[in-house]
């Protein structure tokens, strides 16, 4: 496709045919996605349809991610391939005729440039040739410039005549063959023009210029459009081509491909971990920066977590395979941001809308301005001047009213954010998410796992009596040895964290409801939960009144101390809601957690509401009540019990270490569950929408300046009249600055 009237074509011929629900056809992609029966609408019965009229379709068999490489990281020969392949020879033969046509242009513009100025400065100079063999000269280079150079054109326009379908390319063909055949009759049949008194100039130098300017735009455009997709590929360019595997006791090479799910491979220092996996031996630490944008490595031993494409620092490390191919993250990450990529805003609406009627109304202004110039004019000027100035008109107005930048306003946007969100670890599912997004004015967080770690830990130890801290933390973290329970984890975390010497309990006994006891040391040591009589102990209050929870720990029946513990903030989320705040975003928690302690989060977070202990089907009422009141809202949740919410929501942000029914309700996930990325989205949909109004306002502007101006409204006033060698200048321009305004946000730094 060449412009966005070639994508209403074909969802126009597509969409007609009987079987076809819907049709989404992405210009900036080369994509079409087809919803209806795949019997009556196969791709064979589609493009019968399409090919009369030059287009065609290939099935890319689902592998929607897959830009030339399949998750593994091996070049393939699928149609996505074929297709980049086609694009650059398409790319590379289009570079070989601007490299011919433009210096040509450039050539013939200046010299029509300095022709002009000598008519009112007869001292600048001018080529002594006579006009004779000027046009004979351009005559040739024009034949080769519109029938080699400028084939698509007329290609366009053939397809026009026969199929009624016009485009972009319908345009330059109409204007610049008019001005071609109109010039080669005054030159080749002299008689004719003595006839009609024609002038003896001729316009080739306008078939030339204007060929030349647009095939530059054109070429631009193309080279721009394949740079947007640099986001795909350089994800895929992560991914590790080989894994070393353990298989029947040796150690043996492969090809990550040949991966399976449940093999144990190594991974070596300096390495790419080949999968996402569980490391079951060694210890080392791995950059993962590739997922979370942070620089510092993390570290992984037996029972951690890794992911395919992070790099290995230092020690070795083995692991069990647990996602591989198109399950992996990378994969699942590519795979969003392909989707995104391909999908179209809302404010795109109205953009394709003009674009489908553009091409037939350009066509009937410049019909009119032909027939008027013509019959309005040649009482005052002549039916020469009148003639030269309707065929000018004609020709203007077909070239400046391209309508290549107004379908380029949005996808190109689109794709560079949706790649943008992608290098800082968010993942956005399709341009509906990011325009939503921009409008919010209420994020709504989920508390567990979201703003707080989702896990609980040691926040108080009070000790009773005189062994202080060390002691009472001593001997619960001692007791809870044997314990599963997440209190007792969290217990015997804190003490390896100090590190407190433990030793294994006598007598264990767990006791359900209640707590654990058994002997340390051949005391007898009891951890529970308060009871009546605690509530009188010193902090007792006050730490349940911050919503943590208390076990008293018991030696030899005398109570030494309290531990409190409770699920902490994430770092980084005072931040982001303050940052939030600045913006005139309201805050607000929704939780099913009790009041008090959801109350207590929300100061430390600086959160400006707190709707606590609602079920999950009440978290999405809530949300839809707000939405009631006129609020835009975003949902920012991890788990299954938001997944309601998220859904409802205007947009659903999900944190990717939550369960993945929230990913899939969500329509912005966001990598490693950092709370401080949904500022970054914010801030990157505003920015993006902002753009993309930007381009809509200047492809707007040159067809609504530049339209009069070609047609010569403002000649009879002014005398101004613009020549189609500037019309193409300025369509070239505006196409140009679209896309080039749209490659800015490349450089913006969400950080």
């Amino acid at each position: 496709m060449h412009c966005a009237s070639c994508a209403q074509i074909i969802s126009k011929r597509v969409g007609k045919l009987t079987g076809v629900k819907n049709v989404d056809v992405n210009f900036a992609t080369d994509t079409v996605k087809v919803d209806g029966d795949a019997n009556t609408a196969s791709l064979e019965i589609i493009n019968k349809e399409l090919s009369p009229i030059g287009y065609s379709l290939e099935s890319m068999d689902g592998h929607a991610h897959t830009p030339g490489m399949d998750m593994s990281g091996h070049h393939h020969e699928g149609p996505d391939m074929r297709a980049k392949e086609e694009k650059l020879e398409e790319l590379s033969a289009m570079r070989t005729k601007v490299n011919f046509v433009f210096p040509l242009a450039l050539l013939v513009f200046v010299n029509m440039a300095l022709e002009i100025a000598a008519a009112y400065f007869p001292a600048i100079p001018t080529i002594p040739v006579s006009m004779g063999i000027k046009n004979a000269i351009l005559l040739v280079l024009s034949s080769v410039t519109l029938f080699w150079a400028g084939m698509p054109f007329l290609q366009g326009v053939g397809r026009f005549i026969r199929y009624r379908v016009a485009n972009m390319d319908t345009l330059i063909g109409i204007g610049t063959l008019s001005a071609y055949i109109y010039s080669a009759v005054i030159v080749l049949f002299p008689q004719v023009r003595e006839y009609f008194k024609f002038p003896e100039y001729a316009y080739f130098d306008v078939t030339i210029v204007v060929i030349g300017f647009v095939l530059l735009g054109k070429y631009m455009e193309a080279r721009s459009r394949l740079r947007t997709g640099e986001a795909i590929e350089k994800l895929l360019g992560l991914q590790a081509k080989t894994a070393i595997v353990i298989r029947n006791g040796k150690e043996a090479e492969i090809s990550v491909s040949e991966l399976v799910a449940g093999d144990i491979f190594i991974v070596r220092p300096g390495a790419k971990v080949p999968v996402d996996g569980v490391v079951v031996d060694g210890a080392s630490s791995v950059d993962e920066s590739m997922l979370t944008g942070e620089p510092i490595p993390a570290d992984k031993r037996a029972g951690d977590s890794v992911t395919g494409a992070t790099i290995n620092k230092q020690g070795v490390l083995k692991c069990r395979a647990t996602r591989v191919g198109a399950d992996t993250m990378l994969a699942q990450i590519v795979k969003m941001v392909a989707e995104a990529q391909g999908s179209k805003a809302p404010i795109q609406a109205l953009a394709d809308k003009i674009s489908g009627i553009f091409v037939p109304i350009v066509l009937g202004i410049a019909v009119l301005s032909f027939a008027l110039w013509l019959t309005l004019g040649s009482s005052p000027l002549g039916i020469t001047q009148a003639f030269s100035f309707a065929l000018l008109s004609f020709v203007g107005v077909l070239v400046i009213a391209c309508p290549c930048a107004l379908g380029l306003a949005t996808p190109t946007a689109i794709i560079v954010g949706v790649g943008k969100g992608a290098e800082y670890g968010i993942l956005i599912k399709g341009a509906e998410a990011l325009e939503n997004l921009s409008h919010v004015d209420t994020i709504v967080f989920d508390k567990t796992g979201t703003i707080t770690e989702g896990a609980p830990k040691v926040t108080d130890v009070v000790p009773m009596g005189d062994g202080g801290e060390f002691e009472v933390l001593r001997v619960a973290a001692s007791i809870e040895w044997h314990s599963e329970h997440p209190l007792a984890r969290a217990i015997i975390a804190e003490a390896e964290r100090l590190s407190v010497p433990l030793e294994e309990p006598k007598d264990f006994l767990s006791m359900e409801g209640i707590g654990v006891r058994g002997k340390v040391g051949g005391v007898d040591v009891l951890v529970r939960r308060p009871n009546a009589d605690d509530t009188a102990l010193p902090r007792f209050d006050a730490l349940q009144n911050e919503g943590k929870t208390v076990v008293t720990v018991v030696s030899s029946g005398e109570i030494i101390g309290l531990i409190a513990l409770s699920d902490t903030i994430k770092a980084g989320a005072k931040e982001a809601v303050a940052a939030l705040h600045s913006k005139g975003v309201k805050t607000i928690m929704l939780t099913g957690d009790n009041r008090k302690s959801a109350a207590y989060i929300a100061r430390l977070a600086g959160i400006d509401e707190v709707i606590a202990e609602v079920m999950p089907n009440e978290k999405a009422a809530k949300i839809k009540e707000l939405q009631s009141r006129g609020k835009n809202v975003a949902m920012v949740g991890d788990g299954i019990n938001d997944a309601p919410a998220l859904t409802q929501a205007n947009v659903g942000i999900a944190m990717a270490t939550g369960a993945d029914i929230a990913m899939e309700a969500a329509g912005i996930t966001l990598l490693k569950g950092d709370v401080r990325k949904a500022v970054q989205a914010y801030i990157l949909a505003k920015r993006t929408m902002r753009t993309i109004r930007q381009n809509l306002f200047w492809a707007f502007f040159y067809n609504v300046v530049g339209i009069p101006l070609a047609a010569g409204a403002l000649y009879p006033i002014w005398g101004i009249f613009l020549s189609p060698v500037f019309a193409g200048i300025a369509m070239a321009g505006s196409s140009v600055s679209v896309v080039g305004n749209s490659l800015r946000l490349k450089t913006l730094n969400l950080k």
